[in-house]
């Protein structure tokens, strides 16, 4: 985070602005159906396919919902490779805000970044796409003790901790027979309930679970 420039603002792109639902519209939609939250601005912690297919899918429904394709905004974040080949989610983006280039850890896979990045341009909601922090528990979490809470549009923290992680999973799927193919841990299928009512997996019964030497590998 250090070579990231704070004072850099989002740059916006001419023409998407145009017909827009008034936010209203958003809201009473969100009363009608029972919800509790509108999101009207999304910052995609994304790139590449993964971005453009959330936007094209959401404009998609906001046009069959509203009659208007831009009733929710879209905030991307651009690296300058990103920039450079003028990638299309930036340019199907409402806004862009300029991040670190290099490996993910730098952007797309940085979590303080991205929750910095989501509180400077007042979004509502984080998507997170797949890859990247989208399996990280800590941008959930994070997200949730903003000033302004931001929603995380995925699974729980406690989730990804039960899921995102393969051999636990396996180990949960175990503990409620359901049908695995076979592998080191085989027949594992100890978990626990937290004091929250999440089930976890032990790091005893994880480490059994693991192939540790060449013979077992070969085993």
């Amino acid at each position: 985070m250090s070579s990231y420039d704070h004072s850099k603002v989002a740059h916006f792109i001419g023409g998407n602005s145009l017909d827009k639902a008034p936010a209203g519209r958003v809201k009473d939609f969100v009363q009608v159906h029972g919800g509790h939250t509108v999101i009207t601005k999304v910052l995609i912690a994304n790139n590449g396919i993964a971005a453009v297919k959330e936007i094209r899918s959401i404009r998609q429904w906001s046009y069959e919902t509203f009659g208007t394709d831009r009733a929710i905004e879209f905030t991307v974040m651009a690296t300058p490779e990103d920039l450079k080949v003028n990638a299309e989610y930036i340019r199907m983006a409402d806004q862009y805000i300029e991040v670190p280039g290099g490996s993910n850890n730098n952007n797309y896979a940085n979590v303080d970044l991205i929750v910095d990045v989501a509180e400077r341009a007042g979004v509502h909601a984080v998507w997170a796409g797949w890859g990247h922090a989208s399996e990280n528990p800590r941008l959930p979490e994070s997200l949730a003790t903003c000033k302004n809470r931001i929603v995380f549009i995925g699974p729980p923290g406690s989730a990804m901790r039960s899921l995102g992680d393969k051999i636990s999973s396996t180990i949960v799927a175990q503990s409620a027979e359901v049908p695995t193919m076979p592998w080191s841990g085989s027949g594992i299928s100890e978990t626990a309930l937290s004091e929250q009512g999440f089930v976890t997996v032990a790091d005893d019964v994880y480490r059994a679970s693991c192939v540790t030497t060449v013979e077992e590998g070969l085993a």
